[in-house]
């Protein structure tokens, strides 16, 4: 940068001592057309390019000796004038004041550059073509420099025609500029036009308005102009600072500086616009450093898709690099927002300029998370509309252009507190995080269920609630490399409690393990394992259960209004697959295979043996005088569920009670969420039979029928199956009696059944088919 600016201001000062000479020169002794050989051997001498003079040149004397030039081009060295131009002018003038040229001084009174066309090259190298023209100008300028660049005191020099230079440009003026630059590397080309800059009272030692007006174009192909594409990127460019060049100490100062932009895409109808303001830039060349006080860099950001109207962000930050050791600091960085945004910290960059590397702090206060998603185009649809309102973090970061880690993360989200680290790829690749929590209450971020599933709290309602949207996003796991541990309290789900829930998964290329699910869940344990395959067209997923004595009772309180109609301890293991990526389709493509094992157990206010005894008591003309526990016990309960296209079905629902057997079957199609079950209870003569049998009556089952959809009214799910026993009990009656009093048994037995039909309806019967109902809900 320095060189650059010494090179360009001795530029300017070999100019204004040509103007000069070529003025007296020409206006005593030669014609303007025989000082082109010259002008144009004195500017290949000082810079290498090739220049042609198509244009006149004209002079003026009073108030202002000056020189104009029209129609010029230079080459490049390696180009001929067949080639497109590397720069051209349209009109150039130079002009000195004519007061200081009687106390031997050149003060510059005015540079004007109209319709300036420079053309920049990067070949697929990397190598720029104006290289060797800096290059050039550093070897003929150095020391031009300082001899063109003294001010008037330092006393006259040869070079000079026994004139000083005095640096003190009253106006400097580059109108309708086009400068274009080819990258080849990328293939894009830019354009900067037209380019207008504007200075006044130009000088070394002071500051100086200055002020550059551009439009700034891109193009993602090099040929997109010649087919009339239209660009890529739009950007009118606004600069207004006081410029402090200082070389003598080798320091570049903008002061008071207002940057702003107005950015727009091809597609988009809304520009982009951003502001920056800076109290002191300063460019220090000699130890190759850059800071900048009191930044401050507003946006106003539109996305017509997911937004209304702009968004407005404000950055504010100091600066200090140092590009010889290749080091930044970014400096008590603020960044503000609506909805409560407020950010803030530092960064420390090492290598800088070859891969940068960055170390800090970053802290969020609490602010609003919801709207920032709904920008991102992210719709939320939560069962607690107050979720993700009060959002905080704190960490060091650390990560370079590849990654970003937060490795000591303080997370809080509404009630919940985790810590742990956090990593990612910034193209979403990969994802590592270690994170341990003291509670999470899933159900307030779960998208709300409709208005007719609110009326019921049953788990079955939840987790089978209809949604036609994806649940997750295949493309992305498609390609993600995950590594995740989550450990939490507790944890709610579907309104079930885990206690000390730990969680860990592990994918690569789409292909994802659900390694290991352990938690504490209702006196019992739960574990899983699982995966999910995202690498076909449908997602496929295997989960794999196991639940170890849960006591049964605290879990469906847990999701129910209603007191518990059993107890005991529940076991259930087995395999499940299903393929999609919505709730419906996963459902219908459920199938596996579970067994279920009841412990302990008790249907709890309904005695079973109770009932039956009675029932058989009655049938034979008798009474009971036995007194009763009021629930009934049982020693184990146990099925084998198998799973198809969504559909659960059991043909082995088995309950051994103290001298009665239950047997049963039954089907629950998780699609249309209908059911139907049949089970036949059975006295047995046993050690510990509930009451005495008649050997007769030992086979005759008491047959129960629940059916109906999970949206029924409960009361009409269940109820005593009376034709079934009815012919139960003729059929064994008949291979008893004879077919002579059929028709007295028929009469007998109706008579019977409608006094059971009056016990079941007094409540006793009542409580057995609630018991049985709340096992679906």
């Amino acid at each position: 940068m320095k060189q650059l600016l010494r090179i360009l201001l001795a530029a300017v000062g070999i100019l204004a001592i040509v103007a000069v000479a070529a003025v007296v020169y020409v206006t005593t002794f030669l014609d303007p057309e025989d000082f082109k050989p010259r002008l144009t051997a004195v500017i290949e001498e000082q810079t290498g390019l090739n220049l042609a003079l198509e244009g006149p040149i004209a002079w003026s004397f009073y108030p202002r000796i000056g020189v104009s030039v029209a129609q010029a081009k230079a080459w490049l060295p390696e180009q001929s004038q067949d080639d497109t131009s590397f720069a051209s002018v349209q009109h150039a003038e130079v002009s000195v004041a004519f007061a200081p040229l009687l106390r031997g001084e050149i003060a510059v009174d005015g540079l004007t550059l109209d319709g300036m066309r420079l053309n920049l090259v990067k070949n697929e190298e990397g190598v720029g073509n104006w290289e060797p023209l800096l290059e050039r100008l550093a070897e003929k300028s150095n020391e031009t420099a300082e001899t063109v660049l003294a001010p008037a005191s330092a006393g006259p020099h040869a070079d000079a025609g026994n004139l000083s230079v005095v640096l003190n440009i009253a106006s400097v003026e580059v109108k309708g500029a086009d400068i274009r630059f080819r990258d080849e590397q990328s293939q894009t080309l830019w354009r900067a036009q037209p380019l207008n800059i504007s200075g006044t009272n130009v000088n070394p030692v002071r500051s100086f308005p200055l002020k550059v007006v551009s439009t700034l174009t891109k193009h993602n192909r090099l040929d997109a102009e010649a087919l009339e594409r239209a660009p890529e990127l739009t950007s009118d460019v606004n600069l207004e600072t006081r410029l402090r060049l200082g070389l003598e100490d080798e320091q570049v100062t903008f002061e008071n500086t207002q940057l702003t932009t107005r950015t727009r895409r091809a597609e988009a109808s809304d520009p982009q616009q951003l502001s920056l303001k800076a109290a002191e830039i300063v460019i220090r060349m000699g130890e190759q450093q850059l800071s900048v006080r009191e930044g401050v860099l507003d946006a106003g950001l539109r996305h017509p898709d997911n937004w209304q109207g702009s968004l407005a962000l404000a950055l504010t930050f100091g600066l200090e690099s140092d590009w010889a050791s290749e080091t930044a600091q970014l400096k008590d960085a603020q960044l503000t927002g609506p909805d409560g945004l407020r950010v803030s910290g530092h960064l420390n960059i090492e290598q800088l300029l070859t891969a940068p590397e960055y170390r800090g702090q970053i802290t969020a206060a609490p602010f609003t998370l919801r709207p920032w998603l709904s920008r991102a185009g992210i719709t939320l649809n939560t069962a607690n509309e107050s979720a993700l309102r009060d959002v905080a973090m704190t960490s060091p970061i650390e990560g370079d252009m590849v990654r970003i880690a937060l490795p000591r993360l303080s997370l809080v989200v509404d009630d919940s507190t985790f810590t742990g680290e956090l990593s990612t790829a910034l193209d979403g690749t990969q994802l590592a995080f270690n994170l341990e929590g003291d509670q999470l209450n899933l159900d307030y971020y779960l998208p709300r269920p409709e208005a007719a599933q609110q009326a019921s709290r049953g788990l079955l309602r939840q987790a089978f609630a209809q949604t036609d949207g994806a649940l997750l996003p295949q493309e992305w796991l498609s390609t993600l490399t995950l590594e995740g541990d989550v450990s939490i309290n507790q944890l709610v789900l579907a309104g079930l409690t885990f206690d000390k829930a730990r969680l860990s998964l592990r994918g690569e290329s789409g292909n994802h393990l659900l390694s290991a699910f352990e938690s504490r869940f209702y006196d019992g344990e739960l574990t899983a394992t699982g995966s999910l395959d995202a690498r076909g067209r449908a997602l496929e997923w295997q989960l794999s259960p196991i639940i170890s004595n849960v006591q049964v009772a605290p879990l469906i309180e847990s999701f129910s209004e209603e007191d518990a109609p059993l107890r005991g301890r529940f076991n259930l293991e087995g395999s499940l697959t299903t393929e999609g990526n919505s709730r419906g389709v996963l459902t219908s493509n459920l199938n596996g295979e579970l067994n279920a094992r009841l412990t302990e157990g008790a249907i709890l206010q309904t005695n079973i043996s109770q009932e039956m005894c009675e029932l058989v008591a009655q049938l034979e003309g008798q009474g009971t005088v036995r007194e009763w526990h009021p629930d009934t016990r049982f020693e184990r309960f146990d099925a084998t569920i198998q799973l198809r296209n969504g559909v659960a079905s059991s043909e082995d629902l088995s309950i051994t009670l103290p001298g009665i057997d239950v047997k049963g079957d039954g089907e629950f199609n998780l699609n249309t969420m209908n059911f139907i079950t049949r089970a036949n209870a059975r006295l047995v003569d046993t050690a510990d039979a509930a009451c005495q049998v008649n050997p007769r009556l030992e086979q005759l089952p008491l047959p129960v029928r629940c059916e109906g959809h999970i949206g029924d009214d409960k009361a009409q799910w269940c109820g005593f199956d009376r034709t079934a026993f009815q012919v139960a009990v003729v059929d064994l009656l008949r291979s008893e009696a004879g077919s002579r009093v059929e028709e007295e048994l028929e009469e007998r037995l109706g008579e019977s059944l409608d006094r059971i039909d009056e016990r079941l309806g007094e409540g006793v019967g009542q409580e057995l088919r609630e018991g049985i109902r709340r096992l679906f809900n």
